[in-house]
């Protein structure tokens, strides 16, 4: 077995404007730096399907679908608010984003790869529901993670959320449900304003202040989320995996390096090794400094390929 990488071509066509950070570059830079680190031969790539809708219907209201698809525009953009736009390929790059992470969670399920990296964009964590805000427009880890409980039959999943930002659409899906396990860190007081209480006690939240460094962060990990990881016993682990928590992406003010993604990495997939036969299945998010997007990444899939 080996580690998946799954991504479609439609994902770079989302596009919301020349000066917005969420940029298809992303994409490319992660390529670019799987290929020089030599992980790319690695990795089995697949191309990410177009979702079912009934599997967005396990997170997201119908009224937020068909809000959705009517918005797409035919050409220019469509505005969903002060920072999250369509344009005409939007829609089907979207659809392409969740597809993957459910395709991912069927074929780590299945025993075909040991785990996987979703390469997609637009990202997920903070679609709520009913809503789309932040750059996001499905969240693709709630509808992988339902899709484990709901269609393949486990009892327990763990979502590990490190992006810089509080994946406030994720607690919104799950909070109160005692299936799922959900540890995330972020930087607060920072948008979107929120985590800082959770919303139940199968929420743990570890909000950090500005200019965190990475010994924090590890500290604070090695306390509130490996207990809760070891007492909840996950049979899957999903990863909302935000990067721009790195001390050199001038979206978020935490300070960490490449060493800490492995670091983090390495804390997951023991875990997974543990209780869940090992089966990860890791989404991006977040990550808008393309040098240290491409250097974080291919350090997190490294370890995923090492698990």
């Amino acid at each position: 077995m080996a580690t998946a990488l799954y991504s479609h071509p439609d994902c770079v066509l989302h596009d919301m404007g020349e000066w917005h950070p969420e940029c298809p570059r992303r994409l490319q830079a992660i390529e670019d730096q799987l290929i020089a680190s030599r992980i790319d031969p690695l990795l089995v790539h697949e191309d990410a399907p177009l979702v079912d809708e009934n599997e967005l219907l396990r997170v997201h209201r119908p009224e937020h679908i068909d809000h959705l698809r009517a918005l797409a525009p035919v050409d220019g953009y469509a505005e969903i608010d002060a920072d999250t736009r369509m344009n005409e390929h939007s829609w089907r790059a979207a659809m392409r984003a969740a597809g993957a992470a459910v395709a991912a969670t069927d074929a780590v399920i299945d025993g075909r790869y040991d785990n996987a990296f979703c390469s997609v964009r637009p990202p997920g964590h903070h679609a709520e529901p009913d809503r789309a805000m932040g750059f996001c427009l499905f969240n693709n880890v709630a509808i992988a993670a339902r899709h484990a409980l709901d269609v393949r039959g486990l009892s327990r999943v763990a979502i590990v959320d490190f992006d810089v930002h509080h994946g406030n659409g994720t607690e919104a899906a799950f909070a109160g449900d005692r299936r799922v396990l959900m540890c995330g860190l972020f930087q607060h007081p920072f948008y979107p304003y929120s985590g800082d209480t959770p919303m139940a006690p199968n929420m743990i939240n570890v909000p950090l202040a500005a200019r965190t460094n990475g010994a924090t962060m590890r500290e604070a990990v090695d306390m509130m989320w490996i207990p809760a990881l070891e007492t909840f016993k996950p049979e899957m682990i999903f990863v909302s995996a935000g990067f721009d928590a790195h001390r050199e992406d001038d979206l978020g003010g935490l300070g960490f390096v490449e060493a800490d993604y492995e670091w983090l990495t390495m804390q997951i997939c023991a875990i997974a090794k543990r209780y869940a036969k090992g089966r990860i299945v890791s989404c991006l998010e977040g990550g808008y400094n393309l040098s240290a997007l491409g250097r974080s990444v291919a350090t997190h899939i490294k370890v995923l390929t090492e698990a």
